[in-house]
């Protein structure tokens, strides 16, 4: 048996690297940053015209293993938040007409990151809960990028996700006698940066 004593140190030297490099390889987790995430949304008027408006308040987490082409994302808004330009809209919109803000004052986002290319999700697969109601949507990433911030030098990064959905689905139905289409298109711009 004394001749397998030579191989036993870089045999055990090997492995003890390997434990060490799987145990730092845990997955990023990045803060969202509220003052550059704003999710955004395009509604139907009577086939006249695009409605838009978007969300002030909303946060959140990532968690990113580039290597392993994993991660996951939440965000949370708050509705009430919500923002046409127009306050006469705004407030159309916080009623029980619309998103009844005061009886579900916040709207979620949860997914998975999937179909990697180059380090960088394509796609997030997950659940949208809006009005009560909780369906699935997958969101397409159109961009995505990576970079140290410049001013803490921490890992800092952004996107640019959508989705459609039809918001009847959601109990959202406000103006479909008239006409009103209910496919809605959902934008999320996110940036986020890694915690320490």
């Amino acid at each position: 048996m004394s001749h397998f004593r030579p191989f036993a140190r870089p045999v055990l030297a090997f492995a003890l690297a390997t434990l060490a490099t799987a145990a730092t390889a845990a997955p990023a987790v990045y803060e969202i940053d509220p003052a550059h995430t704003f999710p955004s949304f395009e509604a139907d008027h009577m086939g006249l015209s695009t409605w838009r408006g978007k969300f002030n308040d909303s946060r959140g987490e990532i968690t990113l293993d580039k290597a392993a082409g994993s991660g996951s994302v939440k965000v949370t808004v708050d509705v009430a938040s919500i923002d046409f330009g127009l306050e006469a809209m705004n407030e159309k919109a916080r009623s029980a007409e619309l998103f009844d803000a005061a009886k579900y004052p916040q709207a979620t986002y949860a997914g998975t990151l999937v179909e990697f290319r180059n380090g960088a999700p394509t796609k997030a697969r997950g659940e949208l809960t809006l009005h009560g109601v909780t369906r699935p949507v997958e969101l397409r990433i159109e961009r995505f990028k990576c970079m140290p911030h410049p001013l803490n030098q921490r890992d800092w990064c952004g996107a640019d996700a959508s989705a459609t959905f039809r918001r009847d689905e959601f109990g959202i139905d406000a103006g479909k006698e008239y006409g009103f289409d209910m496919n809605v298109t959902l934008r999320i711009q996110v940036e986020a940066t890694r915690k320490p």
